[in-house]
């Protein structure tokens, strides 16, 4: 069986490389479209996810993370009263106002934290300290944005908000689903470049001493916050992730055109494959003359598919990873976990074996004295 389908695959090596190349564009259109939802996903809520806090409080009925209200610095004194509370840090992340030395301006997102503390902090650091953010006016900004903000080199000076920003340090792959560069300094600074009142804030990080129950914890600070809503942090992180790809409507999109992907190499390998399983109709009449069962020409065609499958899957998913490695050097990073490269190998081959199913039609239906006919 085996021998006879690689027979039929590879003796048009045409009819071969067109289903490759219809199953390679498959698997790398899906998987890039996959890729950049993961990523988007991935940096909508990279701050929270890494922030090293258990809880967020956010001020009541924020649907995201940047559009938590100011609510009064008393929260921060209440919850550090709550039972269980180890820790409680202000934070900020809201949109400000970058202007480049060439009086451009730009948005940027505003990561306010405390700069002495464990929650909230940068990562991948590649110049500077974070203990530089402790000095007034200081700022850390990712290389990746570098250009469009008009930065060239550390100590350089802008201003953020109308007031005086020194970049300090840089980070490397920090990244936010919108156009806004990530800018990360001191609560205190973020108060004064996005115009908050000293007794305000707009978000505080909470952790949890060792051993409470976190369950009891979260209830300790519900009820003593005021207008505010207390979330764990995996909670406030799925929240997050929700608004940005399905609420704005963009993870949608990406979603549908991975769809696609599929849909387009579903239609070219039944395509392909139905055309391989006519041109060679006389000799499945040959065969089922000869007394070949129905199930064995159905392993043939079977096999032929999953073949070809296999070969366009490995050298799509090669090229995806390819162009995924060469986009982290760029803002829109597409991340391919390996269970994300996996699933699309394994319903690559479920895609090419329902393909099948359409030439087995095919084959049902004839009948052995075709071969005898002109």
């Amino acid at each position: 069986m085996a021998s006879l389908a690689q027979r039929n695959l590879f003796h048009d090596r045409v009819r071969l490389a067109v289903t490759l190349v219809g199953i390679v564009f498959s698997v790398v259109l899906a998987t890039i479209q996959l890729g950049l939802f993961v990523g988007f996903t991935t940096a909508t809520a990279e701050v929270i996810d890494r922030s090293g806090a258990d809880f967020w409080i956010v001020s009541r009925g924020a649907t995201h993370l940047e559009s938590s209200a100011a609510f009064p610095e008393t929260e921060y004194y209440r919850a550090r009263g709550a039972a269980g509370v180890a820790e409680v840090q202000k934070h900020l992340v809201q949109f400000g106002e970058w202007q480049r030395p060439d009086g451009v301006r730009e948005s940027v997102l505003l990561i306010g934290f405390d700069p002495g503390g464990t929650m909230g902090r940068p990562w991948n650091i590649t110049a500077g300290r974070v203990e530089d953010l402790e000095q007034a006016d200081t700022v850390f900004v990712d290389e990746l944005y570098r250009e469009k903000l008009g930065v060239t080199h550390l100590g350089q000076v802008v201003e953020i908000g109308g007031y005086r920003a020194r970049v300090a340090g840089f980070t490397r792959g920090i990244r936010t689903f919108t156009t806004a560069p990530p800018v990360f300094c001191s609560f205190k600074n973020a108060q004064n470049y996005f115009g908050l009142r000293e007794d305000q804030v707009t978000a505080l990080l909470v952790t949890a001493s060792p051993g409470a129950d976190r369950a009891a914890v979260e209830r300790a600070l519900a009820a003593r916050g005021g207008e505010v809503d207390v979330y764990p942090t995996e909670a406030w992180s799925r929240r997050q992730q929700g608004y940005w790809m399905f609420g704005t409507g963009a993870g949608v999109t990406v979603l549908i055109a991975a769809a696609l992907g599929l849909l387009v190499g579903v239609v070219v390998v039944a395509q392909t494959i139905y055309a391989a399983t006519v041109d060679h109709i006389r000799e499945f009449g040959t065969l089922k003359a000869m007394g070949a069962s129905n199930r064995y020409i159905y392993g043939v065609i079977l096999q032929q598919a999953l073949t070809s499958g296999a070969i366009g899957a490995v050298l799509g998913m090669g090229i995806a990873l390819a162009v995924a490695a060469a986009s982290q050097q760029g803002t829109p990073a597409i991340m391919v976990p390996w269970p994300l490269a996996t699933g699309l190998l394994i319903l690559t081959l479920l895609m090419c074996a329902a393909a099948s199913v359409v030439s087995i039609n095919k084959v049902t239906r004839l009948d052995p004295a075709l071969v005898f006919k002109g």
